[in-house]
């Protein structure tokens, strides 16, 4: 039987089922294809997730290096951050209408040969294709970002919370990897950085073969399935919701400190006296420390009615570590760089998770995902640029950092209210 909540379903039928109850060849190497498919879907939704911000992680290592060849400003290189996470929102506008025209599996294999371009556009001796590979990486990760919860919710509805947590924890390692490696792959290329940053065009190629089953699994299916309405009536504007709203608002403000720490917290460390390979070591180790807590967030949030003590608890982490950079960002890098990890990630995690449990459907999942994401990326893609601009303006780190400290206190404000026991 079909599951209520879960979307759109499917039945599968022989083609002809008056004229022969036998299923055809074709009919039963796609229900073999089916049969297996949650095996093949869960290894392609690791691998895609591990790509989600490895690609914007590896720049900012390299932050020095890439203004250097360039000659360009601290405003200039935090664009080469913005620019991305800015069509992280201007995709996720546009996710939910090309998964329903052309089917979730494709267009998520193709993000992912977008992806794998846009990392090789972006190394490209000029200035235009530095920021227009960034186009390209954040609209290929805004498809990843936006399509992933509704695909999570359709096809694991019973396990929505663990396989959140799942693939939470793979985009947090690639992250965590690429942070580590792009300084010592920078040396091994005899410090070429656009060697460095082009060899993660081969994480999202791989990513793409693992992917390619589901595509050709999805094209097994067509003619022998009947669709089934998720429910009757018209779907209500997920725009219209406060609900939705606030779930929005706390996915924007949690990603508007993550990326001005993946743009900012290595600068931060080195204007502070300490060695690149170091602060490179300290980001790492702050996206390794994400893991755990996004892993095991969205399987607390899966459990309670509400979410509030999540809320406080992430949000007052974040607050701390921000306060310790402004008070010793060097003696306690490495501590401050723990408690924003646990903080980042437990955030994160909840976000995504929100988006999941305060829906009741994958369609409406799906549109919610895409409400948050598009608006959410857009207003984090501001912080980037504006911490660098504040920076440049005052010639320290404190304001900006300070400023974080008032996001800190909003989203836990907005995050309050998406965490109650209600639905969208």
């Amino acid at each position: 039987m079909p599951r209520p909540d879960s979307g759109p379903q499917t039945l599968l039928l022989p083609p002809d089922a008056e004229a022969d109850v036998r299923p055809s060849a074709e009919g039963r190497a796609a229900r073999r294809a089916l049969a297996a498919r949650p095996g093949v879907l869960l290894v392609g939704v690791v691998l895609a997730s591990v790509n989600m911000r490895a690609a914007l992680a590896s720049v900012s290592p390299l932050a020095g290096e890439i203004g250097g060849a360039f000659g360009l400003s601290s405003a200039a290189v935090s664009l080469v951050t913005s620019v991305p996470v800015l069509f992280l929102g201007a995709g996720a506008l546009v996710a939910p209408w090309l998964g329903r025209r052309f089917g979730t599996e494709r267009v998520l294999f193709a993000a992912l040969l977008l992806l794998a371009a846009g990392i090789s556009v972006r190394v490209l001796p000029s200035v235009a294709a530095l920021y227009g590979g960034g186009v390209l990486v954040g609209t290929a990760i805004a498809l990843l970002n936006v399509l992933m919860p509704g695909l999570i919710k359709r096809d694991f509805p019973d396990r929505a919370a663990s396989m959140t947590s799942l693939y939470t924890g793979a985009m947090i390692a690639g992250a965590t990897l690429a942070a580590a490696a792009s300084v010592p792959l920078e040396r091994a290329f005899g410090g070429s950085w656009q060697a460095s940053l082009a060899s993660w065009s081969l994480l999202a190629a791989v990513a793409a073969l693992a992917w390619l089953p589901q595509v050709l699994i999805a094209r097994g299916r067509t003619g022998h399935e009947v669709r089934l309405p998720a429910a009757p009536g018209p779907a209500r504007s997920v725009w219209r919701s406060a609900l939705a709203w606030q779930v929005t608002l706390f996915m924007g403000l949690q990603s508007l400190w993550s990326y001005v720490l993946i743009a900012w917290m290595p600068t931060i460390l080195t204007d502070h006296g300490t060695d690149a390979s170091t602060a490179g070591l300290v980001f790492a180790f702050n996206n390794l420390i994400q893991v755990a807590s996004a892993f095991v967030v969205p399987l607390l949030a899966g459990r309670m009615r509400g979410q509030r003590p999540l809320v406080v608890v992430v949000t007052s982490l974040v607050a701390a570590g921000f306060a310790g950079l402004m008070a010793d960002p060097a003696g306690g890098a490495w501590l401050w760089s723990a408690v924003l990890g646990i903080g980042q990630g437990g955030a994160l995690a909840l976000a995504l998770t929100l988006i999941v449990l305060r829906t009741g459907t994958a369609a409406t999942a799906a549109r919610l995902s895409g409400m948050a994401q598009a608006v959410g990326y857009l207003l984090a893609a501001a912080g980037p640029l504006a911490a660098g601009t504040v920076h440049q303006a005052t010639g320290g780190w404190t304001v900006p950092l300070a400023l974080m400290l008032g996001v800190c206190a909003v989203a836990a404000g907005v995050g309050l209210l998406a965490a109650r026991d209600r639905t969208v």
